[in-house]
């Protein structure tokens, strides 16, 4: 590609409003839900933004969304209500907060098109959107409460893109969660044959495929298991007439996936004995493993097996628009196979699968930067094909 122009970071808000009686956040004012979000965009107008959120992180910073901003494109880069943590998130609350942000977008921003950008945790959330735009199906959230998203109106995107995504929150932590744990309360009391990192283990890599299966049904067991807790739990404080009680609780132990340890487990390129949040055998006890710190509503909207509503496969059949997924050939956090169930499920007639050989899940590292100039390089001319880029862009790849 040509050279790459100057970007400009705009910081701005996002407000909207919902009448509740319980926050789920600290420093909600009244009714207000406010947004931080930020608009980086080149020298050059669009009539298109790519509009990118996470769950929780705040994606302004990834490296790739200020490398697609030097290549000319709109990024609107927007944090959720839960971005100081997610003990208390609900995905039905994020989709609604998405759904501020594109009406934000087209109405007062006055973007034709909107791409939705879905990055790791943010693709079931993009996904989620779109086929709830498209065609809604959620009444209830995953508590059996009432949720303004049923009946919202929400602008559905003009394409999607899921890049270094997984298909959702309680999948991956099902497939990450430590089943050897015999007592929530006394973690330390386990199963020596599930335990992944107890060396007189006698399962040792290359696992065997009954092990393997074994190993998984816990990990799911274990995931009802709080589940099931959780919803009794809710369901004795409003016997009680706590209508909106609420109860905090810690799940250890969260972060032992074979496929870390033993790289012919849903194989691709990533680095053995390692993940995107550093040795497997450290982050399985650390406080910033997945789900480390939860609520009761919390856990059945985010990571419940049975009871989460939103998961990229489960939605892909109500999307049609053009669809894009984008996968790290080396990454050490999204599961090779939860790509090519969310390619298939997709229900999009214009639809890519691509990989960007040896980029790990941040396309970082040595040859962090060539793995972001493919990337863009990709999605620069994907966008260009279906009218949703603007001249500076079109005119880089004329050149390239």
């Amino acid at each position: 590609m040509s050279q790459p122009v100057k970007y400009t970071r705009t910081p701005f808000l996002i407000v909207h409003r919902e009448d509740r009686v319980r926050k789920d956040v600290y420093g909600a004012i009244d009714d207000a839900i406010v947004l931080q979000a930020q608009l980086m965009r080149g020298e050059n107008p669009s009539d298109t933004a790519l509009i990118v959120m996470h769950p929780i992180g705040a994606p302004a910073y990834l490296p790739v969304f200020a490398q697609l901003a030097r290549a000319g494109h709109h990024i609107i880069a927007c944090a959720s209500r839960y971005s100081n943590g997610d003990a208390a998130l609900e995905m039905e609350n994020v989709v609604l907060d998405l759904g501020a942000c594109v009406r934000d977008a087209k109405e007062r921003l006055g973007y034709k098109k909107v791409v939705l950008l879905g990055w790791s945790g943010g693709g079931s959330l993009m996904a989620g959107y779109q086929a709830e735009a498209e065609k809604p199906v959620v009444q209830l959230t995953a508590s059996g409460e009432e949720t303004p998203l049923a009946g919202a109106k929400l602008i559905p995107g003009d394409a999607l893109m899921l890049v270094a995504s997984h298909r959702s929150r309680h999948k991956l932590l099902t497939g990450q969660i430590d089943p050897s744990v015999l007592d929530e309360l006394d973690p330390d009391r386990r199963d020596p044959a599930l335990d992944l990192y107890d060396p007189a283990n006698p399962a040792q890599p290359p696992y065997a495929a009954d092990f393997i299966a074994t190993y998984r049904a816990a990990q799911i067991a274990r995931n009802r298991k709080i589940s099931e807790w959780a919803k009794a739990k809710l369901a004795s404080l409003k016997a009680k007439g706590d209508t909106h009680g609420e109860f905090c609780f810690v799940v250890h132990r969260t972060m032992a996936d074979p496929r870390w340890i033993d790289p012919t487990v849903d194989p691709n390129q990533r680095r053995p004995n390692w993940t995107y949040l550093g040795d497997p055998r450290v982050v399985n006890q650390s406080a910033a493993a997945l789900a480390r710190f939860n609520s009761l509503r919390g856990w059945l909207s985010q990571w419940s097996y049975d009871y989460a509503q939103f998961d990229s496969v489960d939605s892909g059949p109500r999307i049609t628009v053009p669809g894009m997924v984008m996968t790290a050939g080396a990454d050490d956090a999204c599961p090779p196979e939860h790509t090519d169930k969310m390619f298939a499920a997709m229900g999009s007639k214009d639809k890519v699968k691509i990989t960007i050989d040896h980029a790990n899940h941040y396309f970082t590292g040595a040859d962090g930067k060539s793995h972001l100039t493919e990337a863009v390089g990709i999605i620069s001319n994907w966008l260009a094909e279906r009218g949703l880029s603007n001249d500076t862009v079109l005119s880089g790849l004329r050149a390239a």
